[in-house]
């Protein structure tokens, strides 16, 4: 059934897949981010409780979505590296940690800008952020042990611990407006129900969530690309790729 999935276990060949899907990736970032940012600010209605500022939930809402897939992402690669053996998969949580740490980033300060005028604070150690900033810290965490050993491998398993033991932060997150009391408001769009937001608004949403989230993939692909480089450069089809780039920007320099 998962034959199909052994070759991209070849670090060449997924080094060349990713990068036939960056192209398309860009393109449609491209497309959906203008599509959708332009959407949110000039057409979307403004919220009547809380006007115009309400705009930044276009941000804030995907970024802090990501911050939290990317890290699952992470835990499912930490996790495929210790049962499997799969060495690409240590190269891609590698490649996700910083993209993740930096939406994290995003959705606090985000998080922050928005809380100010409705809170009439920057920050409140409220349960969905306390929790947002702790996933942060993991983040910085797994990159700082990815960094910390000369042995890849070693980097790989001890970062990979931490994720897997970080990963108990995600459900926290999630749920925790409706564990804790806390001024965070409730979910808007991903409810069972029908979502607590105008389909006017709802739909800039898509596609800005959906313009992030190809922005993620394709800073991951390139990413992913540089760290098989990395981790393989002794090998000849490396060798081989230096020295053709090498060649092509000599006679482009001609």
């Amino acid at each position: 059934m998962w034959k199909w999935l052994h070759p991209y276990a070849n670090p060449e060949v997924s080094y060349h897949f990713t990068g036939k899907l960056i192209p398309w990736l860009s393109a449609l970032t491209a497309l959906f981010l203008a599509i959708g940012i332009i959407w949110a600010l000039a057409f979307a209605p403004a919220d009547y409780q809380q006007g115009d500022s309400f705009r930044i939930f276009y941000l804030h809402v995907p970024a802090a979505s990501l911050s939290m897939g990317i890290y699952v992402g992470m835990a499912i690669a930490a996790f495929t590296s210790m049962v499997w053996q799969f060495k690409l998969a240590d190269a891609s949580a590698a490649a996700m940690a910083p993209v993740g740490a930096v939406f994290t980033t995003i959705a606090l300060i985000t998080g922050a800008a928005w809380g100010k005028p409705m809170w009439g604070t920057w920050w409140i150690w409220d349960a969905r952020l306390t929790s947002e900033l702790i996933l942060l810290f993991l983040y910085l965490g797994v990159i700082a042990l990815h960094n910390a050993f000369e042995d890849k491998n070693l980097a790989g398993k001890a970062a990979g611990i931490l994720t897997l033991v970080g990963v108990i932060n995600i459900p926290i997150i999630k749920y925790s407006v409706e564990w804790w009391n806390t001024l965070h408001q409730g979910s808007t769009v991903s409810k069972l129900g029908k979502p607590s937001m105008s389909i006017d608004m709802l739909w800039p949403f898509l596609f800005c969530f959906l313009g992030f989230a190809l922005l993620v993939a394709t800073i991951i692909c390139i990413r992913f690309r540089s760290e098989i480089l990395a981790r393989n450069s002794i090998r000849p089809w490396v060798r081989t790729l230096v020295a053709e780039h090498l060649l092509q920007e000599k006679n482009n320099a001609v």
